[in-house]
């Protein structure tokens, strides 16, 4: 790029196009699916702090992302009753946000209180998407950024966590925004960027508290910034650790020493100023270096604080990160392709090979191939590509629990920024071949984005089908298959409750269907004619009994690994038998003819 950073009109017409595809994608899908698992609580403890003016709700979580729906709602006229649910919730007793949450939902209404909710994030997401353009015109060229954008706008996973009252996407906007400001600051070292740098980083932290691994990576950048310097835009200020501490302004080797001694500088102050910086130019620069970082940090701890309401002390946020997964269940069981451990540390690269798209998949190892070998992408733009995905990989891989891709959504943009890099590679290639290879990639994105619209949460690439059920591949990918590898969030959060009543209601008129759902919001918000099975139930179900069944597809993956390891077979039948049919890739129906 050009120091000036310049992008073309038409690149930004077509930057906006694409995100308006993406707002639609986004939008529409919110629109058909229920309440997942987490939403009800964090909307309603981000209600709860526009209302009470403090932080007591769901603590275990920062409040920033929770802050965004509830001032939505706030300003749709929503608001929590006074009783004794809501209050147990303000007060932070555990898990009362998600009951209280779920009453504030189901009383309200589903629809309008989800709508106002979810809009935030889709606007965030979108802006993430804008941003993430912007940055990689910076750090690749305005082709590379484009397609990289491309990805992004169809992206399943992307897609699916988008307009979701969560945090993941969210947390992802925040953690590419820091690492943009950083970046923008290297290239621009002024005062205003450095704190722009640190309140971006403190609304990183004001998240997720699982971001506190990334500021070490900010460090590290500001260090190799030193060796690496990204080239600084026309009229940029001579950032801290390249100061001269000479007593006397610098001026030409033979030029009149400013002094005034008469004699040249270089015989003269210029000599002194040399001899003094040699032995400590290296300890210097990484002294300003940490007085940069410190000053970003100390922007970042008021925003923390702001988002907290200026509690006065730390505690608060202290105290809401030694209560990290204390709603996690300590005996809960992982599920990777028919096993049960308590983690696998190949769980996420697992996860990404097969919840990602494959021509996804394909081009970032292009793209990671060209971006190695590139003469014209710089060490400081490869550093920013390559350093902040891969300590959220391992971090995750090694710290998080096995509950679903969506822990890895802050590493994504920067792998749809390398894949860009291998998309934009292809079309420009000397011979029609990689053009033509381009083009069918990005064709293959695009239908399967389609084929799971609007069950982007349940996608699998046909790698998961494959090699002994290749005949289940559709254009959905191997969606089909995605039990058989993996479970929880990555098939079903409870989402699909309204698509199934429209089932029903179009399949089933006036039958009562026997229910096994993996949901906490209660599925008759929906007037569902239901017959409620516990999971317990299936786990010591051999054989079902004839009827309707409508089992929630965690259900499907979880139910025959844990029916073999702990009850003797029970649940094998919701893999053996195949389905009547599959709603919403999130219920798997099963009609159970009498004997």
């Amino acid at each position: 790029m050009l120091s000036t950073d310049r992008v073309s009109k038409g690149a930004w017409l077509a930057a906006g196009a694409l995100m308006a595809v993406f707002f639609t994608q986004s939008l529409c899908s919110s629109l058909v699916k229920s309440p997942t698992w987490d939403e009800p609580g964090d909307l309603a403890a981000g209600l709860s702090y526009w209302q009470t003016g403090s932080i007591g709700a769901n603590p275990q979580h920062p409040p920033l992302l929770k802050l965004l729906p509830g001032l939505s709602l706030w300003l749709a006229g929503f608001r929590l009753p006074n009783n004794r649910v809501v209050h147990d919730m303000e007060t932070g007793v555990p898990g009362a946000e998600i009951v209280g949450g779920s009453e504030f939902v189901f009383n309200t209404g589903p629809d309008r209180v989800m709508f106002w909710a979810r809009l935030p994030f889709i606007l965030l997401a979108s802006a993430l998407g804008l941003l993430l353009f912007w940055w990689g015109c910076q750090l690749l060229d305005t082709a590379s950024a484009l397609a990289a954008l491309f990805l992004y706008a169809f992206s399943p996973t992307i897609l699916a966590h988008s307009y979701l009252a969560t945090t993941d996407v969210g947390l992802a906007a925040f953690v590419t925004l820091f690492f943009f400001s950083l970046w923008s600051y290297l290239r621009y070292p002024s005062w205003r960027r450095m704190l722009l740098c640190g309140g971006a980083l403190g609304a990183m932290l004001a998240c997720k508290f699982s971001a506190l691994i990334l500021p070490p990576v900010g460090a590290l950048l500001l260090l190799a910034a030193l060796r690496w310097p990204p080239a600084r835009l026309a009229g940029s200020p001579v950032p801290l650790w390249e100061r001269r501490t000479a007593r006397f302004p610098a001026a030409g080797k033979n030029d009149p020493c400013p002094c005034g001694s008469g004699k040249k500088y270089k015989v003269c102050h210029g000599a002194k100023a040399e001899q003094a910086n040699a032995g400590s130019t290296l300890p210097r620069q990484i002294l300003y270096c940490a007085l940069v970082f410190l000053i970003m940090c100390a922007a970042a701890l008021v925003v923390v604080q702001a988002c907290y309401f200026f509690p006065g002390d730390f505690q608060t946020f202290s105290s809401g990160l030694s209560r990290v997964n204390a709603d996690h269940d300590p005996n809960h069981l992982a599920y990777l392709a028919g096993h049960l451990d308590r983690h696998f540390l190949s769980y996420f690269a697992v996860a990404y090979l097969l919840k990602e798209p494959l021509a996804g998949i394909i081009l970032a190892a292009i793209g990671l191939v060209a971006l190695w070998r590139s003469t014209k992408v710089g060490m400081p733009s490869k550093l920013f590509l390559l350093l902040p995905p891969a300590v959220l990989f391992v971090g995750y891989t090694l710290a998080a629990d096995d509950f679903g891709i969506r822990y890895m959504i802050p590493a994504l943009p920067f792998v749809y920024l390398i894949a860009g890099c291998g998309l934009a590679g292809l079309v420009r290639a000397a011979n029609r071949w990689g053009r033509v290879a381009a083009a069918v990639l990005c064709l293959w994105v695009v239908v399967e984005a389609a084929g799971i619209y609007p069950d982007h949460l349940s996608y699998f690439n046909e790698l998961a089908c494959l090699p002994s059920h290749a005949a289940d591949i559709g254009l959905d990918g191997g969606s089909r298959c995605g039990t058989q590898w993996l479970d929880d969030q990555n098939v079903d959060w409870g989402q699909g409750v309204k698509q199934l009543r429209t089932w029903l209601s179009a399949h089933a008129a006036g039958r009562q269907v026997k229910l096994a759902y993996w949901g906490y919001f209660p599925a008759e918000a929906y007037g569902l004619n239901a017959q409620k099975i516990e999971y317990q139930q299936l786990l010591n179900m051999k054989s079902p009994e004839p009827g309707l069944y409508a089992v929630s597809a965690n259900y499907v993956a979880r139910a025959p690994a844990e029916g073999e390891r702990f009850y003797s077979g029970g649940g094998a039948w919701l893999q053996s038998l195949r389905p009547t049919a599959i709603v919403g890739h999130g219920f798997y129906i099963f009609d159970i003819p009498a004997r």
